[in-house]
């Protein structure tokens, strides 16, 4: 399976060391999936992981962004057919460039609203707990 994750899922995984978005952070980390960045979505990780308002030690931040690192596959992102008009937060435009191009079977998000239905381009986008819910099977 291949994944997008929006940044705010790695927000998500340092604030709560239980929860969806923890989980689906380590099964990336155990590569129980391909995870799907390019430049541009490592550079955002970077960044809004280092801002201070979120308090997060640099340490951490530092240790999560080297291992998502190792594990994740680099994707050259095209433009998306039609252009981004549409989407009320074109920051959020790139993970669906990176999940299109990268032909990925999920993008997941806390914004949901960032991602209208009529836009995705047949990626299902899910939240952490739906993408827990549907795609990770114990046992």
């Amino acid at each position: 399976m291949r994944v997008v994750l929006d940044t705010n899922v790695l927000v998500q995984s340092l604030i709560a060391a239980q929860g969806p978005a923890n989980t689906i952070i380590g099964l990336a980390l155990t590569r129980s999936f391909d995870l799907l960045v390019d430049p541009r979505i490592r550079e955002e990780y970077e960044d809004v992981l280092a801002r201070t308002r979120f308090g997060f030690h640099r340490s951490d931040v530092q240790h999560l962004l080297k291992r998502v690192e190792l594990v994740s596959t680099r994707v050259i992102a095209a433009p998306l057919a039609g252009g981004s008009k549409g989407f009320p937060d074109l920051d959020d435009v790139l993970f669906l460039e990176v999940a299109v191009s990268g032909k990925a079977q999920a993008l997941v998000t806390t914004n949901l609203r960032h991602f209208p239905a009529s836009l995705r381009h047949g990626i299902t986008v899910v939240t952490p707990l739906e993408f827990v819910q549907r795609f990770v099977h114990v046992g």
